[in-house]
């Protein structure tokens, strides 16, 4: 039976997950929303929150600073006494899904395309920054 901190560990790595796919969807569902004039994908709120995702990503990997989920979810594993992804069915797809092994400046022009094309995405398919109004005439 996994310890408190292996589930600990499974949860962050799933939250990280989240993460990333309110990232990448996002921009997908923004893109693609533009397109089909539905109106949701221009709430401000949303639309903020998804640039401030990727441009956190994006700062990471430029000051080449590790995400804090994945320190987390391994000081976790550590203290479960786990060795990382090993075993545990949740950790290792998960990981697999999230993690490649390639050159760090692979990642960092990545993200870096990445969010420019959140930045383009801003441009193409701009949020509704104010409530409008309806006239009675």
């Amino acid at each position: 039976m996994p310890s408190g901190y292996q589930l600990a560990a499974n949860g962050v790595l799933i939250l990280h997950v989240g993460y990333v796919a309110f990232v990448v969807l996002g921009l997908l569902l923004i893109l693609v929303g533009g397109l089909f004039r539905w109106r949701w994908v221009r709430n401000r709120w949303f639309r903020a929150v998804h640039l401030l995702a990727i441009t956190i990503v994006v700062l990471e990997s430029w000051l080449n600073i590790t995400c804090p989920l994945t320190t987390l979810e391994n000081w976790l594993r550590v203290k479960a006494g786990a060795e990382t992804y090993e075993g545990d069915f949740i950790a290792i797809w998960l990981h697999s899904i999230l993690f490649f092994d390639l050159p760090p400046w692979v990642f960092v022009y990545g993200y870096t395309a990445f969010g420019a094309a959140v930045l383009a995405g801003l441009i193409l398919v701009p949020p509704k920054l104010r409530a409008q109004r309806t006239s009675d005439f």
